[in-house]
């Protein structure tokens, strides 16, 4: 059971894992592998379940039968990822300059977020 939002997690595969997000690309997926698994974490990859569609109701006695609407698209292909280490939290991983890239930068948001190709560590968070 989650403390909070932030501190969520649950069995993947049947093992106890910490939950780094949810409904995730494959891309994504394919990021985050290589980024944990260089910081020596233990990446559990399970797909996500399909979302959850309420029955058509069904037509009260006298009323006309209305034809179904059309099904919708399926879903994309998501995935959720967590590690071994159930005590692991992605923003205190991140705010706290826990993680480390490939290339010996520690990870920032902005890197986490895959909003820029290199981590940029000198510039400090509070500016």
């Amino acid at each position: 059971m989650a403390l909070n939002k932030n501190h969520e997690f649950e069995d993947l595969d049947g093992v106890r894992c910490g939950i780094v997000e949810k409904n995730v690309t494959p891309e994504r997926v394919a990021f985050l592998k290589e980024l944990l698994e260089f910081n020596k974490y233990s990446v559990v990859t399970v797909p996500s379940p399909p979302p959850k569609v309420a029955p058509a109701p069904k037509p009260k006695e006298g009323e006309e039968v209305v034809e179904p609407a059309p099904a919708p698209p399926p879903a994309p292909e998501t995935f959720t990822v967590g590690v071994t280490d159930y005590t692991f939290n992605s923003i205190n991983a991140i705010f706290g300059r826990m993680l480390k890239t490939k290339n010996g930068h520690i990870v920032t948001l902005a890197y986490w977020e895959q909003k820029e190709a290199i981590s940029n560590d000198e510039i400090p968070y509070f500016e």
